[in-house]
């Protein structure tokens, strides 16, 4: 009984405007502050380093750098205070925890974008080629 009146009571609470997240996204999270009888909207950009939970109690870990020094937030996604999530661009990534960005510096702290595919990131064979033949085309150009 007190299971089917506590999730009725989440499910109201739940957002339906998310876009579809992953991890490797950079993402733009629209928090909103309240600093006395003023509230206003904060926007803090970073990639997804984890996501974990589920439901009303589903978090997000941010990571963005700031004057060379990376800073880490963990947002609940279904939270009030977080106004709107939007989606900059999705990354490639095989993993679900990507803490090995916090010893990247630099270019290699970037991830390949997964809309773009292998074909566009040079030295990358695209998948679906074998090596011969993908010699035998860039002897050609």
């Amino acid at each position: 009984m007190s299971d089917a009146i506590l999730k009725a009571v989440q499910a109201q609470q739940l957002k339906s405007d998310l876009p579809k997240l992953s991890v490797g996204d950079t993402v733009n999270v629209h928090v909103r502050i309240i600093e006395g009888s003023k509230e206003r909207v904060q926007v803090f950009t970073g990639v997804i380093l984890k996501m974990q939970g589920g439901g009303l109690e589903q978090t997000i870990t941010v990571r963005r750098i700031v004057a060379n020094e990376g800073v880490e937030r963990t947002f609940p996604v279904h939270s009030p205070r977080v106004a709107q999530i939007e989606v900059v661009r999705h990354g490639h990534t095989r993993r679900s925890r990507l803490y090995f960005l916090r010893e990247r510096v630099g270019k290699s702290r970037r991830l390949r974008d997964r809309r773009r595919g292998l074909k566009n990131i040079a030295g990358v064979i695209p998948t679906g080629v074998s090596k011969k033949k993908a010699k035998a085309e860039a002897a050609e150009d």
